[in-house]
């Protein structure tokens, strides 16, 4: 074993929270190495925003891993996928940007993570982004939206009479419209926005990553991270593993994990940090007595409620060789067309019931039926709504199978386990129905698919449920933030992992719990703050200015 190579900083992992910090710390004239297993993101099904079901089903792209028995979902095991790609789960995922809702950072800042609350995060979701708008966002949003930052968020086109048709659908239905859900207020019907720019997928890799390779102070190695090297409790390295060899990578300053929710808590479990007692059952001596390492794992589930169409303007039209040869054509050679959008350009954002504090229902609408897999439901035109609960009350844990870093950790989490879940999918079904029986679906409404007409008391909703629920893939809170006095917390709130130093972790594993929406926002943003931790710089001043003490704005996040 030898010493590979030394930088100021190492970071494993170059997904959404890691390439944000390679940018900011190289920026700041600090050397950084990156360890990254995952190759290049370079191709058509990775940079074609129309693509995106093919990297998380491909192995080249994606880590394959796979949930353990769920036995509240009749034993199945679930796919979990996980960017192993210059990029990371943003290089694979459907390029859906949700900040999260202004209550759940509080929330954050309530369970003991300070200076995470929504004024305290605003100023770096703004950092982060270059906001297009559009012609329906409203204000400009310029208290709440970024103009300057690397990564481009957009809007599509919304050209298909579904998308519009929904949004209707939701006013009919008695629900509010929102011009702008990342900007003042969240709940409400309208438009979805996207990490897609002039028609390519818009990264973290090609917002953070590539322009930092470019100064020089920063690079990418591509290698195994098997454990981090801790001397004298202080983290001092990394062991890598590549070209059938084992070298360290030393950090001069610190070494920082943001290798998934998954992988993030394996590696600290196999570096000795972690639940003692698994530990040792393990063989791995106790650096740190950590039993929150692993544990707190929360993820978002959905059903997809999936509708025959009377008229042939879905996008059916081109799900067959012919047609996917021609959307491919058109945008490798224009960088326009079908294949210029992920297609999830309407969504919303709702209660499920009278009392609740904040939306707790999520809808992304497509205008097909068909499965993340590529499986269509049925032949023929069809659309469908992705729905699901937001703030799952079921927890489970990512764990070790072994002492071997080749062995995947065993993921349980432990879905659908309490009572309430079950509730709050009934409504997601109930509330999906009453929304497309609205007189702006009629034209295109024909029949349900799924679940299917006779499906209509608590035990049949919850016998479909059982069978056909799947993550939306947001697994988090494995290395959750917290107070340093706290016996769960795994980092406090600059990050730095308790019990040992030079070490930090940010990615979604610190989160303390599920955001409203899709991760990868609030992920990079994770790593633009974290940046400014690890560098020892003045956080940017909290929003406590005209946006967040205006009470119309408080009156619209009620």
């Amino acid at each position: 074993m030898g010493v590979a190579m030394e930088a100021d900083y190492v970071i494993v992992g170059a997904g959404s929270a890691g390439c944000a910090m390679a940018y900011r710390l190289s920026e700041a004239g600090r050397k950084v190495l990156v360890i990254e297993h995952g190759g290049s993101d370079a191709g058509p099904f990775i940079q074609m925003p129309g693509a995106l079901s093919y990297p998380m089903n491909m192995p080249i792209y994606d880590w394959g891993f796979r949930t353990e028995p769920e036995p509240h979902l009749g034993g199945r095991t679930l796919a979990t996928p996980r960017g192993k790609v210059v990029g990371g789960s943003s290089s694979i995922n459907g390029m859906v940007f949700v900040r999260g809702h202004a209550r759940d950072f509080d929330h954050w800042a309530e369970e003991g993570a300070a200076g995470w609350s929504y004024a305290d995060v605003l100023p770096y979701f703004r950092r982060m982004e270059t906001w297009h708008g559009g012609k329906d966002a409203g204000r400009e949003g310029s208290e709440f939206r970024g103009t300057s930052g690397p990564l481009h968020v957009t809007r599509g086109p919304r050209s298909n009479p579904l998308f519009n048709a929904f949004v209707e659908a939701g006013r009919q239905a008695g629900y509010e419209a929102t011009a702008d859900y990342n900007g003042e207020k969240q709940e409400g019907f309208g438009p979805m926005e996207a990490t897609i720019w002039k028609g390519r997928r818009w990264s973290a890799a090609n917002a953070y990553l590539k322009p930092a390779l470019k100064n020089g102070r920063c690079r990418v190695v591509r290698a195994f991270a098997r454990r981090v090297v801790i001397e004298n409790g202080r983290a001092i390295g990394v062991e890598i593993a590549r070209g059938g060899r084992v070298d360290v990578v030393k950090a001069g300053a610190e070494v920082i994990l943001a290798a998934s929710s998954i992988n993030t808590p394996k590696l600290l479990m196999l570096s000795g940090i972690g639940a003692a007692e698994q530990l040792m059952g393990h063989g791995i001596a106790v650096v740190a007595n950590r039993p929150g390492v692993g544990a707190n794992l929360q993820d978002h589930m959905e059903i997809y409620m999936q509708f025959a169409s009377k008229l042939p303007v879905t996008l059916y039209k081109y799900w067959n060789l012919w047609g996917k040869a021609i959307v491919g054509a058109q945008w490798l050679f224009t960088g326009t067309g079908i294949g210029a959008s992920n297609q999830f350009e309407s969504c919303a954002f709702i209660r499920s019931d009278k009392g609740v504090d904040y939306p707790d229902i999520q809808y992304h609408f497509l205008p097909i039926a068909v499965r993340y897999d590529g499986k269509a439901a049925a032949e023929g035109h069809g659309f469908q709504a992705h729905v699901g609960p937001m703030r799952s009350k079921s927890r489970g844990a990512v764990t070790l199978r072994s002492a071997d870093p080749a062995d995947p950790p065993r993921i349980f989490f432990n879905y659908m386990s309490h009572p309430d879940d079950w509730a709050d999918f009934r409504k997601c079904v109930r509330l999906t129905r009453e929304i497309f029986a609205q007189a702006a679906m009629e034209p295109y409404m024909k029949s349900e698919i799924q679940p299917g007409p006779g499906c209509r008391s608590d035990e049949e909703i919850d016998a479909f449920i059982r069978e056909h629920a799947e993550s939306a893939y947001h697994p988090c809170g494995t290395a959750r933030m917290g107070r340093r006095d706290d016996p769960l917390a795994v980092v406090d709130p600059e990050c730095r992992v308790i019990g040992v130093e030079g070490l930090r972790v940010a990615d979604s594993s610190i989160f303390p719990r599920v955001t409203n929406g899709n991760l990868n926002a609030p992920s990079i943003m994770t790593g633009e703050k974290a940046a400014d931790h690890i560098l020892g710089k003045g956080m940017l001043a909290p929003a406590n200015s005209a946006p967040w003490s205006n009470p119309r704005w408080q009156m619209a996040q009620r």
